[in-house]
């Protein structure tokens, strides 16, 4: 059979979707969730069956693209939705980068490597089964370059508007992919100057011809100011107009950026900082010099692309960028450790340029060989740096899915949210969502639950006896309990505040108590609903 055809590449993508959904479903079943996926599950469940003013919920969650994919899978099954948009997504991703193979290369062998990648890869295993956003990320990531590599080609401006479009939905699958706008602008005049009709090939001697012509000054500054316009003017305005509408709705331009209530990675990034810098065991740091190095660690067929453009420096300063891009985000972020998904799209970028520049090798079965040899090495780092990864996350993904352990990390958050379960319907509970996500995401009815986004939490926090009947506090061993005002310093400050209101402990784990608001005209009645785990 002929890979290349339309019928065989959806058969495969079909059953890469089984595939991946059999790994995701696989791994749900033995308890594995992360933040994320657990963040968009919760902003879900408020904006189908919450109660109140769910229009900021529903506009200002971030990020924003990956938030409403879930929508299109969460009247499947609410807790598995974002499983079920990962798989399906990076099966797509696998079709586009193959119906690109199909279109610029007639031979079924890149199609077999590239099946290899999305078979055996921990990369894209992560990606499909763990119900991040990364398949998103990838995708447009692609497209993006895609379309960059097809204006150099063609010099058709329909490209670069395509590629803006493109960057605009990388930007809003994860915010940070804005500073790589930074790195093309100087990029932009390298590709303007050598656009432009001269005899001489070098671009400093083109630049310095340029300059030294009114006309072709004139014709350089034009198209310099053109391109940035295409490239960059719809990015800079869909974020300044969600920015105003941030600051409409939320009265901060950058809540959807710093709000623990607008995103997941506020909280968790700092934390997962704090605790590999605390940690007594000693690991490599991610310095500078070794980040890039580590790059082509993880991606060596980033070389191979390399070499095959070697004879246009603006297409290698294409795929330098991303290079730039990494440290520039180690330097800004040095809180926040590289996630894999940079990684990853090295991994991308490095396969895209194989399937451009591939049809100028003379001997394709020898490249061929090259580039198997490349994936065993990708493969091997792959499931290396994911087991070693400074991110707790992406070690515990690995552990869960090669030990066939039953994952307990979110057990304090499922027990809780099955004791909320099993309360009256009648009965209202105050929780604060920052941090208490977890727990909503497992709650089956959330209705009864008063939230920060609705009009009476304000209230409720501070009259809990008029509003609920239990309040979910933070421990002290609750390694976010700094950061909600619902901790053992509250009990403690409404008990000082509001003499007649008291609160008994009904349930207990190591990270969340739940307490039943009582007056003390009740104090001394026996609550029957006691439980201690």
């Amino acid at each position: 059979m002929k890979l290349t055809s339309g019928i065989y590449l959806s058969i495969l993508t079909l059953i890469l979707v089984i595939y991946y959904l059999v790994c995701g479903i696989y791994l749900n079943n033995l308890g594995y969730y992360n933040h994320e996926s657990l963040f968009y599950i919760e902003k879900a469940k408020i904006v189908f069956e919450g109660t109140g003013n769910r229009l900021k919920v529903m506009g200002l969650t971030a990020p924003l693209i990956p938030f409403y994919v879930t929508f299109i899978f969460t009247g499947f099954n609410a807790t598995l939705a974002p499983v079920l948009a990962s798989a399906v997504g990076t099966a797509v991703l696998f079709y586009v980068i193959a119906s690109t193979i199909t279109k610029r290369l007639n031979d079924d062998g890149y199609i077999w490597l590239l099946l290899i990648i999305f078979l055996f890869h921990p990369g894209i295993i992560y990606t499909a089964a763990s119900g991040k956003s990364i398949y998103l990320i990838l995708i447009f990531f692609f497209l993006f370059f895609l379309n960059l590599f097809k204006f150099y080609r063609s010099n058709t401006t329909f490209h670069v508007s395509i590629a803006s479009l493109c960057l605009v939905i990388l930007i809003f699958c994860d915010y940070k992919f804005i500073w790589l706008t930074l790195f093309f602008l100087p990029l932009v005049l390298s590709i303007t100057i050598h656009s432009l009709n001269l005899g001489e090939q070098e671009s400093i001697f083109r630049l310095f011809l340029s300059f030294n012509s009114p006309s072709l000054r004139r014709k350089l500054v034009n198209k310099t100011f053109a391109l940035y316009i295409i490239l960059f003017s719809l990015p800079l305005a869909a974020v300044l107009c969600y920015k105003l509408l941030n600051l409409t709705h939320a009265s901060d331009l950058n809540y959807f950026a710093e709000s623990p209530y607008a995103t997941w990675n506020v909280l968790i990034d700092k934390l997962s900082f704090d605790q590999i810098s605390t940690n007594s065991k000693y690991q490599i740091p991610e310095t500078s010099i070794l980040l890039s190095a580590r790059v082509v660690l993880f991606a060596p067929m980033i070389l191979i692309a390399m070499y095959l453009f070697r004879e246009s420096t603006y297409q290698v300063l294409t795929i330098l960028i991303p290079f730039a891009f990494i440290e520039f985000l180690h330097i800004k972020y040095d809180k926040v450790f590289l996630a894999y998904q940079y990684y990853m799209i090295f991994l991308i970028l490095a396969y895209l340029c194989v399937i451009f520049k591939a049809h100028t090798v003379k001997n394709h079965k020898s490249f061929k060989l090259l580039l198997a040899v490349t994936i065993l090495f990708q493969l091997y780092f792959g499931w290396d740096y994911l087991k070693n990864s400074l991110i707790p996350e992406e070690r515990n993904f690995v552990k869960v899915l090669t030990e066939n352990k039953e994952d307990t990390v979110q057990q304090d958050n499922i027990d809780v949210a099955n004791y909320l379960n099993s309360l009256p319907g009648d009965a209202h509970v105050l929780a604060d969502d920052a941090i208490a996500y977890g727990i909503i995401a497992f709650t089956t009815d959330i209705k009864p639950v008063i939230m920060p986004y609705q009009g009476n939490f304000l209230s409720a926090l501070e009259s809990p006896d008029k509003y609920v009947d239990y309040v979910v506090v933070a421990t002290a061993k609750n390694i976010v309990s700094g950061y909600t005002q619902l901790n053992n310093k509250y009990i403690i400050s409404i008990r000082h505040t509001i003499p007649d209101v008291n609160f008994r402990k009904v349930y207990e784990t190591n990270d969340w108590t739940v307490y039943r608001v009582i007056t003390n005209a009740t104090e001394g009645s026996f609550d029957s609903r006691l439980i201690r785990k």
